[in-house]
């Protein structure tokens, strides 16, 4: 038996309902359950894009919320947001303005981010306060704990949970081999280096 097959995978499948970023037929699918306030995520977050410019149409990403609210009191409103947002088909941009600034996450700099991206402020406001996504949002939570999920960022390719580091060339490893005819990504995925995450609990 392989390092993979202990590997833990998605009880979720990724489908209709997810932020998919890249091409519909690419080999590689890395999925993330993040925190919009969370450090590490943020520091992974550049680390994504890179990867993305590198790999290009081989690989799609898709985000799933997994806000740790007892570490991170804006994790929440800030994923809430960027559903909201995201109803407008700009999920990404929102994505992107949240990571791009962690430190400002109030519910005022939230509604400016909202309103730039062309969202009414009476609209964004009532969602928020409702909260109009918090059954989606709790589904990506508790699916990402069914799977195996213990903190943030976590990582999976194609389904299996990535136990090595987020590092560029770690990563970068991991999702080449993935896209390879033997479609292995155990050798990268669970190296014994421990990934930098905020914990849940």
């Amino acid at each position: 038996m392989s390092a993979e097959d202990d590997a833990p995978r998605l009880v979720l499948p990724v489908g209709p309902r997810d932020h998919v970023q890249g091409a519909s037929t690419a080999g590689v699918t890395l999925l993330e359950y993040g925190d919009y306030e969370c450090p590490y995520c943020g520091a992974a977050y550049p680390i994504v894009k890179e990867l993305q410019k590198r790999v290009g149409a081989a690989m799609k990403f898709v985000f799933r919320n997994f806000p740790l609210e007892n570490a991170h009191p804006h994790a929440k409103i800030a994923a809430e947001s960027a559903e909201v947002v995201g109803a407008t088909g700009k999920f990404w941009e929102m994505h992107d303005t949240l990571y791009e600034n962690q430190d400002a996450l109030e519910p005022e700099d939230l509604l400016t981010y909202a309103e730039r991206l062309g969202v009414p402020r009476a609209k964004f406001t009532t969602e928020v306060k409702r909260p109009v996504y918090d059954e989606r949002i709790r589904e990506d939570f508790t699916s990402g704990v069914r799977s195996g999920v213990n903190g943030t960022p976590t990582f999976y390719i194609n389904g299996v949970r990535h136990n090595g580091s987020y590092e560029l060339e770690e990563l970068l490893d991991a999702v080449k081999s993935a896209g390879s005819p033997s479609g292995s990504s155990s050798a990268a995925s669970n190296r014994s280096r421990s990934p930098r995450k905020r914990t849940v609990g």
